[in-house]
This record gives C-alpha cells, sequence and structure tokens, in this order.
C-alpha cells in the first residue's frame, strides 16, 4: 500500500511541475519583445573625391596687390581714424559677422568680427555659392573660415610683433576685407570625408569666379596660408 502512494505522490508532483513549465512558457511567448530604437542616427563615413574646375597657379592668378584693395577699401569702407565699433553697429555702419550655415567665422585674436554692410553681404554670398557648389557635387556640408576680419591700428601693431611682412596701411582697416584659410575647413557632415586639398581647388574656383564678375580681389598669401579677400 505505501509504494502505491509513493507512486500517486510521484504522479501528482510531476503533473504540477508540468503546469509550471507550462504556464511560464505561454506568458513568455505571449509577452510582446520591444526592440530599442536608436535615438541617434549614425553614418558610415565614405572618403569622397569631388570634382573642381580650377586651373592654374594660385599666386599667379591671385595676385591683387595693395593697392588695389586699398582702392577700393577706401572708397566705402569706414574711416580706420574714427571707428568707434559699437557706435558705427549701433548706427549700422558695422555689422556683426558670426559662424553661420555658409561659413565659420574662427577664435580672433588680432581682429574684430565686423565689416561694412555691403562687405558683409558679399561673404555671405560666396560661403553659400561655395556650399551649393559642394553639395551639387555630393560633397555634403562643409564650411570655410575666416580667420581675420576688421583691424584697428593697436591690432596692427601687435600682429606687426609677430609678422614683420604684415602691412601698417591695411584693408582690414577698412571693414571690407576678411582672411579665408586654405589650410583647414569646418567639416561638420560626419558622412563624407573630404581631402583640404580638393576644398581648397573649390574655394578658389569659387573666388575665381567671383573676382572674373568684379566682386572681390584676392591675394594669395603663403606664409599666412589665407586668401586675403576685399569684396567690392
Amino acid at each position: 500500500m505505501n509504494r502505491v502512494y509513493k507512486y500517486i505522490i510521484l504522479v501528482v508532483v510531476l503533473l504540477l511541475l508540468a503546469g509550471v513549465t507550462t504556464f511560464f512558457v505561454t506568458k513568455e511567448e505571449s509577452e510582446e519583445v520591444i526592440v530599442p530604437v536608436p535615438t541617434e542616427t549614425y553614418y558610415i563615413t565614405v572618403e569622397k573625391d569631388i570634382k573642381t574646375n580650377f586651373r592654374g597657379s594660385y599666386q599667379k592668378i591671385f595676385n591683387d596687390k595693395n593697392d588695389l584693395h586699398l582702392s577700393v577699401a577706401t572708397s566705402y569702407g569706414i574711416s580706420p581714424e574714427s571707428v568707434d565699433i559699437p557706435t558705427d553697429t549701433l548706427s549700422g555702419a558695422l555689422q556683426s559677422v558670426a559662424t553661420c550655415d555658409y561659413y565659420t567665422v574662427d577664435s580672433l585674436t588680432h581682429s574684430h568680427p565686423y565689416l561694412v554692410p555691403h562687405a558683409k553681404a558679399r561673404l555671405e554670398e560666396l560661403g553659400k555659392a561655395f556650399c551649393d557648389t559642394l553639395a551639387a557635387r555630393g560633397g555634403g556640408s562643409h564650411k570655410f573660415i575666416v580667420t581675420s576680419v576688421l583691424r584697428q591700428h593697436s591690432d596692427i601693431k601687435k600682429l606687426r610683433r609677430r609678422n614683420r611682412n604684415s602691412t601698417e596701411n591695411s584693408a582690414h582697416l577698412y571693414g571690407t576685407t576678411v582672411d579665408i584659410t586654405y589650410r583647414r575647413f569646418d567639416k561638420y557632415n560626419p558622412q563624407f570625408i573630404i581631402q583640404d586639398i580638393d576644398l581648397k581647388l573649390l574655394l578658389a574656383e569659387t573666388l575665381q569666379n567671383f573676382k572674373n564678375q568684379g566682386k572681390c580681389y584676392v591675394k594669395y598669401e603663403v606664409k599666412q596660408g589665407c586668401f586675403h579677400i576685399t569684396f567690392r
């Protein structure tokens, strides 16, 4: 009799275990599987070559002398002797120049981010032309970097301690002129890697078009690593 009870108890235990196992398996299968959705956009970085149409020598094509730059600067720029940045900004004689969709303004150490309205409009036009051309050729979004803008006499004195080649009578004094570096660019699109040399060629192509249209004078600065541009 004891043996019969043992078998009955064993069967009951096995049935209970089978029921518990079936319950948990069914519960797990019925629960919805939630797949986490990424909250950030991920890119596969691709190195890309872009077509550029600039041909020739930088130094020969962009060789507008300082006299030409000054002829434009003195015609419609501000007076270096009487410039007062806060007052001239309030009156509209100067406008602030800041990083935007078309270009990046570098950390300025010997100049101030201000231009006369006409020059600022030309700078934005140049930046947009560069960005639009790059995008049209499948190059994504990259911007050139402005490294120098309005200088005052005190800025030029400080600069000449470091660079004896800088001129005292600079077009930068008039709020008409910028320097744009060709050694580095603001590469804020993570999808494409474009070589600096290709971006330099594209910037030169854009500047050459502007120069041919009578919109600017350009001097290719070797030691400073920039295009010195006075907008007309």
